[in-house]
């Protein structure tokens, strides 16, 4: 069954990625109509992100924001089709970073990297990264259960020597690499909701007191990484380009959670910039009302420790 669903869906997905980016964007606005006017696809939670996390603004502001959002994730839709067939020459000229130079000059220390970021803009077509830094790039993802899908997505994205691991196998794979004193960058995408019995530690982002992944503080602390941010910008229709920001070199000279806490106000900084190209589809604010119900249950926690 699944080779069956993967050889009816896959030529469909080779043919669209062939396509021009303007027929694309054409199957994109037909698409937003489709999803924001005709089946509502999560419209109610994408409106109250929004309304948590600008509540200064009015309905109508909020309404188009989230409009505006609709278009750029439908455009996101296409973008990560053409990912499957883009060569460098196309990728480079729509996928551009601005200051390579800064991650470049720890390479050349022989410093290992946590490259974080927030599902801002465009996060696929970064695939072209390994093309402009001479270090191991790891990326980490959820594995797909369908094992045809897995392998023909996981090959796309390494065509230019990215190396796709599993979400699970992260650590063991940054231990290894520590070891053996190996060079390695590894991409971090923490601006999500992580599960609340899994949580460490929850602040305020926008605002709201949510739960938030800490896992970009413990292991740049245990693996010495130097911590640099990545901020892509959508700079017209298909065009993107990513400017690097140092954060730390020295992640142990932080207190407990202050480097989760300055990578949050950055993350928060970049998407009010341009808030329509963050992804607000994701139920960021799902948990901010279980702060209470959290604190009691861990503090339960480590009275039976």
């Amino acid at each position: 069954m699944q080779l069956l669903l993967f050889g009816i869906v896959y030529p469909f997905a080779w043919f669209f990625s062939r396509l021009p980016m303007r027929i694309l964007y054409m199957i994109s606005d037909i698409l937003f109509f489709l999803i924001y006017h005709v089946f509502g696809y999560r419209k109610e939670v994408v409106l109250k992100n929004i309304s948590y996390a600008f509540p200064e603004k009015t309905i109508e502001e909020k309404k188009q924001l989230s409009k505006e959002f609709f278009k750029h994730f439908t455009d996101i839709l296409m973008e990560s089709v053409k990912a499957f067939s883009m060569g460098k020459k196309e990728i480079f000229k729509r996928y551009k970073y601005k200051n390579p130079e800064l991650l470049n000059s720890f390479v050349k220390e022989g410093k290992s990297i946590a490259l974080v970021g927030a599902h801002l803009a465009n996060w696929e077509w970064c695939v072209n990264l390994p093309l402009i830094t001479d270090i191991p790039i790891y990326g980490s993802y959820n594995q797909l259960r369908n094992p045809y899908f897995e392998k023909t997505l996981k090959k796309s994205r390494e065509r230019f020597g990215f190396i796709g691991i599993k979400t699970f196998e992260t650590v063991k794979i940054m231990m290894s690499n520590y070891q053996q004193q190996q060079q390695g960058l590894y991409i971090l995408l923490s601006d999500q909701s992580p599960m609340v019995e899994k949580t460490l530690y929850w602040t305020e982002f926008f605002g709201e007191k949510v739960p938030v992944h800490t896992g970009l503080e413990m292991l740049s602390k245990k693996f010495d990484l130097v911590v640099i941010n990545h901020h892509t910008k959508k700079i017209k229709r298909g065009y993107y380009e990513t400017e690097f920001e140092l954060i730390t070199e020295d992640p142990k000279s932080f207190k407990n959670y202050e480097l989760t806490e300055k990578y949050l106000k950055i993350t928060e900084k970049n998407i009010k910039q341009s808030p329509e190209n963050y992804l607000w589809s994701h139920n960021r604010f799902k948990h901010k009302d279980r702060y209470e119900e959290w604190l009691h249950n861990h503090s339960s926690k480590k009275t039976k420790k």
